[in-house]
């Protein structure tokens, strides 16, 4: 098998931007010998209105191709990121056994379709999104998902490519045992105190955390004063809207890293207190039983773990050669977050080393089963 080419560039013009990736294309199949039977589109967000046309186009480029993708307001490839809606486009193709792959959207579900893992793309204003999620992971052998929801700068979704150019709903492409896929999840955040289990909760809204008030334990972890109803909460406030929930469902397939997040935890939104009942309001139901702790952003434990988790692949990778990979991060972790432009992108490329690598920032990360937020997933795809 022969490593995935890859290109992007940037033009105002999307027929422009989309000829000169094209030349880096031919270049690199000229080296190799690619013969592509699968490849990845996405657009940058100002490319979205031209998503048809740019579809029409590579399939006349490269006749026999399938395609998945989707617009996103930034992009990634090789160490290069695209932000703020600049007009560019990243492509990557492969050469993969065409029984090994199927690519599916609401014209053309897997039905019965053997798939061992998927790659999918979703719309982030469904509102059955997480059943969704659950029941593409019903179709395949190892209830694995991976991929992301496309992103914009306004209310509009965004599209989605899968051999055609769709809105709403789930799209992607699946991968029968044929074909090697390692996949991790790097979070972004870090605790600010323990995990504890849910106690008592109401919809959203927590109550109780190994039996003592949430918002008491909430101000404990940030290291404020515990305020009463009728107490002036604007200094409280800033810190607050800062702090994030991490959750926790399923149980620990790994040990725990001391001041880490491990891949289990779903990061979701403060979005609310509640004084009166000393309770505080999450962007996610709860149940009891739930293990959760508090966290924030931090720069230094996303670098930390985007490392970690590159090694890791690399070590599972042995010396099976790594021909491709797909890179999903979450819209609030590229460029500033990790200190300057391309930062992140670079990060993966010391770390992983030279793979191909097409990949889009979104408006949230899917792995496992699961849709995370403030993660980075990255996926690559193993020669024999």
């Amino acid at each position: 098998m022969k490593p995935f080419a890859v290109a992007h560039a940037t033009h105002p013009l999307p027929q422009m931007a989309l000829a000169l990736a094209a030349a880096q294309i031919e270049a690199q199949r000229a080296a190799t010998g690619l013969q592509p039977s699968l490849g990845w589109l996405y657009l940058g967000a100002a490319f979205a209105p031209a998503a048809e046309a740019l579809l029409d186009e590579v399939r006349q480029r490269w006749p026999g191709v399938d395609w998945v993708g989707c617009s996103a307001i930034g992009l990634i490839a090789g160490e290069a990121e695209y932000f703020d809606d600049e007009p560019a486009l990243a492509l990557m193709l492969a050469e993969l056994p065409r029984e090994q792959f199927r690519v599916f959207s609401g014209a053309a579900p897997l039905a019965r379709w053997p798939a061992r893992l998927a790659q999918v793309h979703a719309d982030a204003t469904a509102p059955d999104l997480s059943e969704l999620l659950l029941d593409m992971a019903s179709h395949a052998s190892d209830g694995y998902l991976f991929g992301g929801l496309p992103s914009s700068q306004s209310t509009d979704a965004g599209v989605q490519i899968a051999n055609g150019v769709w809105r709403g709903g789930l799209s992607g492409v699946a991968f029968g045992p044929g074909v090697e896929i390692l996949s991790r999840v790097s979070q972004g955040c870090q605790p600010l105190g323990a995990e504890r289990e849910v106690s008592d909760c109401d919809g959203n809204l927590l109550l109780g955390l190994d039996g003592e008030p949430a918002l008491d334990l909430l101000l404990q972890d940030l290291a404020l004063p515990v305020l009463t109803e009728a107490d002036d909460w604007r200094e409280a406030l800033p810190r607050l809207r800062q702090t994030l929930v991490g959750l926790r469902r399923t149980p620990l397939t790994e040990r725990q890293r001391p001041h880490a997040l491990g891949p289990e935890v779903m990061v979701r939104h403060l979005v609310g207190i509640d004084p009166a009942r000393h309770g505080v309001a999450i962007g996610e139901g709860l149940r009891r039983g739930d293990q959760l702790s508090f966290c924030q952003r931090n720069r230094e434990a996303a670098r930390r773990d985007l490392v970690r988790i590159c090694a890791e692949l690399r070590e599972q990778a042995g010396e099976r050669p790594m021909l491709g990979a797909l890179y999903i991060s979450c819209a609030g972790r590229g460029g500033p977050h990790f200190g300057s432009p391309s930062a992140e992108a670079r990060i993966v490329r010391h770390a992983l080393g030279e793979v191909p690598l097409v990949g889009f920032f979104a408006g949230g990360e899917i792995a496992h089963q699961q849709l995370y937020g403030y993660t980075g997933v990255l996926s690559v795809f193993l020669g024999p």
